[in-house]
């Protein structure tokens, strides 16, 4: 017996000990667009592909890079909807944090706010998980930053990722094009290529 019979339960471990939703959501986040998001020395750069399913559909409709705050941003792949879902309550978040200390949120407390979010769709009943990963890059008292979240809820901090599909050749290219003193400029020429 497979995983299979494991596939529609959302707090149910399969024999191989993975939670098989979760699997299901990575597969979303893998036919997605590829994104990418590098840290430089003075600031942190994030891209994507933007392919449109039609010639007929508006560009300027279409928004896979948000601003959470005016220090904050972030990129997805995976389902549209999904990100739209967390973009609108990690916002939520920042301003409740803002209103209450009256200075910006911190990019970590933001991103384990959003993770945590992320983490409680993996145990709930009548939900499932987001089929969505984010990159979430941000400047704050600590310099640059980005992270990565994903469905599971996990999140690591990067000197540079990506997702989507062609992720594979996306790290390595970014293993060998990645230095520590890169700076904004070349960041953004390498995030091109």
């Amino acid at each position: 017996m497979g995983d299979s019979q494991y596939s529609f339960s959302l707090t149910t471990f399969s024999p191989s000990g993975k939670l098989v939703q979760i699997e299901h959501a990575l597969t979303a986040v893998g036919s997605g667009q590829t994104s990418l998001g590098i840290k430089a020395a003075n600031g942190v750069v994030i891209a994507t592909e933007k392919k449109l399913p039609s010639i007929l559909v508006d560009e300027t409709s279409v928004q896979k890079i948000q601003t959470l705050t005016p220090n904050i941003g972030v990129v997805y792949s995976g389902m549209g909807p999904d990100s739209r879902v967390l973009v609108r309550k990690s916002r939520k978040q920042a301003e409740q944090y803002y209103r209450l200390y009256k200075e910006s949120i911190p990019v970590t407390q933001l991103v384990r706010e959003t993770a945590a979010v992320m983490q409680e769709f993996t145990q709930s009943g009548g939900v499932r998980p987001f089929g969505v990963s984010l990159l979430v890059a941000g400047y704050d008292d600590k310099g640059p930053q980005l992270y990565q979240v994903d469905p599971s809820g996990s999140y690591f901090s990067w000197k540079a990722s990506a997702m989507g599909k062609n992720v594979s050749n996306a790290k390595t290219f970014l293993e060998k094009r990645y230095t520590e003193e890169l700076e904004l400029d070349d960041a953004v020429h390498t995030a091109y290529y």
